[in-house]
């Protein structure tokens, strides 16, 4: 610890992300404690919501400044929100700056790829460098959700490139981000870091299963994340109507844990197909209830619709599974396989059939559900948590430094 105390000691990091609040976003929140420990003074800057409603506090030593920020429900509320968030990073960049001094690095957080519009007078009129953390690949998500490129994706296109153009350096979550890095960003391999978004094992509570929680059910399946047109919840219920209806399978809970945009349209679809019985929409959930469905789920799932951004992006929700031990199903994607390997079965894209036969198959071969689960885990634990990104997040920022 005192030798990672000095790798960043002294040093003055702000970090803004507009898409959630820390520490809700557990990658931003991993990277900000991290950079704490390294020695940096850090401070974070990032939206309000109702279960964080301060606009300012300390926690675990990071200062927290959060902002209004309205919700994008249609294409003119997207830009409405943007130039808000953009109004709001730049008060607080100038307030960061005024009260504690010039920052050594900006750490801006995607989506959207507009953050350095805020960032641009500091980085250009101080010794402040700007650093890009790339989340989502955002033209690839237009595609998702429009099923077209156009005049938006070109957009999407050209804000990529503006940020990293001025990003001194950039970190990305797998290699398929450092392609794209080196190939639309034009960034040299030496200019880009992979730190993958791996779970932190000693934050999570992984303990017994709680029987209570299947509520008299024999099996429980458990998904955790975003309720949104590209993640293929949808989907995932026409698997379950499948596994209920067709293979008269009445022995199986599903709990879909998440917030998002789709998350009324998919319960009122839940209510529509009659699987209420079947299938629970908790919403965004506390740590202890997710620890609880985690801790006593027999299979986890992971619908994510095949499409170009979807095979090229790390899914948070597959470490999470493969840090509780759990098994998996899941569609044929290029980086949900590589996460995954083999604790992971993968159903033909789309097929729903074949994704509900493979979770059926999970359950009724325990013995073989059990070696997947615990091959993910120790794949966590010697490959991809936490503790293994952590240090190259410091190298980046001793290269972006020139440490």
């Amino acid at each position: 610890m005192e030798q990672s105390v000095k790798e960043l000691a002294g040093k003055k990091v702000c970090i803004v992300v507009e898409n959630l609040p820390v520490p809700f976003d557990r990658r931003v929140w991993q990277e900000a404690t991290s950079l704490h420990e390294a020695g940096a003074e850090v401070t974070v800057i990032c939206p309000k919501t109702k279960k964080y409603p301060l606009e300012y506090e300390e926690l675990e030593g990071v200062k927290i400044y959060r902002h209004p920020l309205p919700e994008a429900k249609g294409t003119f509320d997207y830009f409405k929100e943007y130039f808000w968030a953009l109004f709001h990073e730049f008060r607080l960049l100038l307030k960061v700056f005024r009260k504690q001094g010039v920052q050594d690095v900006i750490h801006a957080c995607n989506p959207p790829d507009l953050i350095f519009i805020a960032a641009a007078p500091f980085f250009f009129f101080t010794r402040c460098k700007f650093l890009f953390d790339h989340h989502d690949i955002n033209p690839e998500l237009w595609i998702a959700k429009f099923g077209k490129k156009g005049l938006g994706y070109r957009a999407m296109i050209l804000a990529e490139r503006f940020t990293y153009f001025f990003a001194k350096h950039a970190i990305v979550t797998n290699e398929s981000y450092k392609e794209i890095a080196m190939r639309r960003g034009h960034k040299r391999e030496e200019d880009v870091t992979v730190v993958r978004s791996g779970p932190n094992l000693s934050k999570l509570k992984i303990g017994a299963a709680k029987p209570e929680v299947k509520k008299g059910f024999k099996y429980l399946v458990g998904y955790i994340g975003v309720m949104g047109q590209q993640e293929g919840v949808d989907l995932l219920l026409n698997s379950v109507d499948y596994i209920v209806n067709k293979k008269n399978r009445k022995d199986v809970r599903f709990c879909i844990m998440g917030g998002g945009p789709s998350l009324e349209e998919l319960r009122e679809l839940n209510e529509k197909m009659g699987l209420t019985d079947y299938v629970e929409f908790p919403g965004r959930v506390s740590d202890e209830f997710l620890a609880d469905v985690m801790n006593t789920a027999d299979v986890c799932v992971n619908p994510d619709l095949p499409s170009e951004m979807n095979d090229k992006s790390t899914m948070n929700k597959i470490m999470e599974y493969m840090a509780f031990g759990k098994p998996m199903v899941q569609f044929t994607l290029k980086e949900g396989m590589f996460s995954a390997q083999k604790a992971s079965l993968y159903a033909k894209n789309t097929d729903t059939d074949d994704f509900a036969e493979k979770i059926l198959w999970l359950l009724d071969n325990p013995d073989k559900a059990a070696e997947m689960g615990a091959f993910g885990r120790k794949r966590v634990q010697t490959e991809l948590s936490w503790d293994f990104e952590k240090p190259k997040l410091i190298s980046a920022y001793k290269k972006i430094l020139g440490l």
